[in-house]
């Protein structure tokens, strides 16, 4: 048996991540009685080996459902093959961009040995070349696309049109827990389930909503990372030990919507408010030991815990919302 801080480090994929395996039905795990954390088996660490393999060959995670679905092996023959000519529409694109490449290289070792300045991008053949080029293809990285990482200020502009809303958060009332050691998402996650449940809070108040955030930051430095979680209640309600109540001021946030997993949009959000033209970052002075202010609207989070969990709920949806303030 190891825990789930155990299997994140021997297998290098965040508890996040592991949590969300299990979410979408990929992997499972057991809860051992008088023992807090999620432990896995024998049979689910051949699960995830399988899983990372997978993902390494670049199948989707939708994909890898089908194929531990499929007894009689039919559909992983057609998803196998389907893959084989993606790579192979992929490395036509990558030996096209390394025959350019190298026809650059040697026009330009030319001009530089008779000092003549050249501007290669004036050859209307080799544009036509590249214009036709499927930068989609181009997928280096597993969950994001190399070129979508490199192109940000691009996205940015997808995230500025469609993807970024401006909300205003109003002060309010909390009830907060804070945790610091193994697994601090899925500890502070159990004990707001359990007061929400216990409190009725989603009967006493429907809109109650429920934020978290890194306290702090994970480091190579530290052994464990902390998470704190508020939940919205009434001003005069009493929170039970261990949680505390506590006084939320509010602010104007940039707010973007991502499926639970897709943590890495943070990186998108962020570079979305250090180049906007309108607002600047609100970032606050305690930097990363409170996420430099930086939360996580886990939507319907009240909702479902309120109602147990039903399987046939809502996907997992998060809001990330940032501190901004008006330049």
């Amino acid at each position: 048996m190891m825990t789930i801080s155990e299997v994140s480090k021997n297998f290098n994929v965040s508890t996040r991540i592991l949590r969300y395996y299990e979410q979408i039905g990929l992997l499972s795990s057991q809860r051992k009685e008088d023992y807090a954390y999620r432990i896995y088996d024998e049979n689910a660490i051949r699960r995830l080996q399988q899983i990372i393999a997978l993902r390494k060959l670049r199948i989707p995670l939708k994909q890898i459902a089908l194929i531990f679905d499929d007894a009689k092996q039919t559909q992983i023959v057609e998803i196998f093959t389907g893959n084989i000519i993606e790579i192979d529409h992929e490395i036509t694109a990558l030996n096209t961009i390394r025959d350019v490449l190298r026809i650059f290289v040697s026009r330009l070792n030319k001009s530089v040995q008779a000092n003549i300045k050249i501007n290669l991008l004036h050859d209307a053949d080799i544009i036509k070349v590249i214009e036709s080029l499927s930068l989609s293809r181009i997928n280096f990285k597993e969950e994001r696309s190399m070129y979508e990482i490199n192109k940000a200020s691009e996205i940015i502009g997808k995230l500025k049109a469609k993807d970024v809303r401006i909300i205003v958060l109003p002060p309010c009332t909390v009830a907060s827990y804070h945790f610091i050691g193994e697994n601090p998402e899925e500890t502070v996650g159990d004990v707001m389930d359990k007061f929400i449940r216990e409190s009725k809070l989603y009967e006493i108040k429907p809109d109650a909503r429920m934020f978290g955030f890194n306290h702090p930051n994970p480091s190579a430095n530290k052994p464990y990372h902390g998470y704190e979680d508020w939940v919205t209640i009434p001003e005069d309600m009493e929170v039970p030990v261990p949680l505390t109540k506590k006084r939320f001021e509010g602010g104007i946030y940039a707010a973007h919507t991502i499926m639970f997993g897709d943590f890495h949009e943070w990186e998108f959000l962020h570079e979305w408010a250090n180049n906007n033209e309108k607002y600047a970052p609100n970032y606050s002075e305690q930097g990363a030991e409170i996420m430099s202010g930086c939360l996580e609207e886990h939507l319907n989070w009240v909702y479902a815990s309120h109602m147990g969990w039903p399987e046939n709920g809502i996907d997992g949806q998060l809001d990330l919302l940032l501190p901004i303030k008006l330049k």
